[in-house]
């Protein structure tokens, strides 16, 4: 069984270092996964997203006077997702199926940008493949799907390079997919 799908993402990043703040912002992604089983079931996938992370930079002002400048910009990363899950189906009736899945997957960055320029990172700052922990709720609804995941980031975003070799960031990511069921459906 093959299904295509488009959705809604939301990505941030986990431990923000001192003087930052990252928030999640509406994303998008489209793919196509497939699959293999009946109860149990195998469900490899490839998707391509497009992430946006808020990011709040405050520095001290300069020669010691009080208060604070703030820079705010938009992290936006393109990604290809290869996952691969593993799923069992909780609920099984003609027109309507809930599935549970788990299982990893890989992001390949394919590139990163800031909206404003405002903050100093580039692609070359980040890490250009990480692994994640992919969990999630299908629900079957004849012939459409719906499924909302979370992928917990397992690698840091960001590379080894000496100014950001403190910051121990990892992506958290949100989506939310609707697409159609094509194909052999063995229930």
């Amino acid at each position: 069984q093959l299904n295509p799908q488009a959705g809604l993402t939301f990505q941030s990043l986990t431990q923000a270092p001192d003087g930052y703040n990252y928030k999640a912002q509406l994303g998008w992604q489209v793919g196509l996964d497939a699959r293999f089983g009946d109860k149990l079931f195998f469900q490899p996938g490839a998707f391509l997203g497009r992430s946006v992370t808020a990011i709040t930079q405050t520095v001290s002002t300069p020669n010691g006077s009080s208060g604070s400048i703030q820079y705010e910009d938009d992290l936006v990363n393109t990604n290809l997702k290869l996952r691969t899950l593993l799923g069992y189906r909780v609920l099984d009736t003609y027109q309507f199926d809930i599935r549970l899945m788990v299982g990893p997957s890989f992001d390949v960055l394919m590139s990163s940008d800031l909206r404003d320029d405002k903050i100093s990172w580039d692609k070359g700052d980040f890490n250009s493949g990480l692994w994640n922990l992919e969990a999630g709720v299908g629900f079957d609804m004849g012939l459409f799907t719906l499924s909302p995941m979370a992928s917990f980031g397992l690698t840091r975003a960001f590379k080894d390079n000496p100014t950001l070799s403190d910051v121990n960031s990892k992506y958290m990511s949100y989506g939310l997919t609707i697409g159609v069921n094509l194909g052999n459906d063995d229930n």
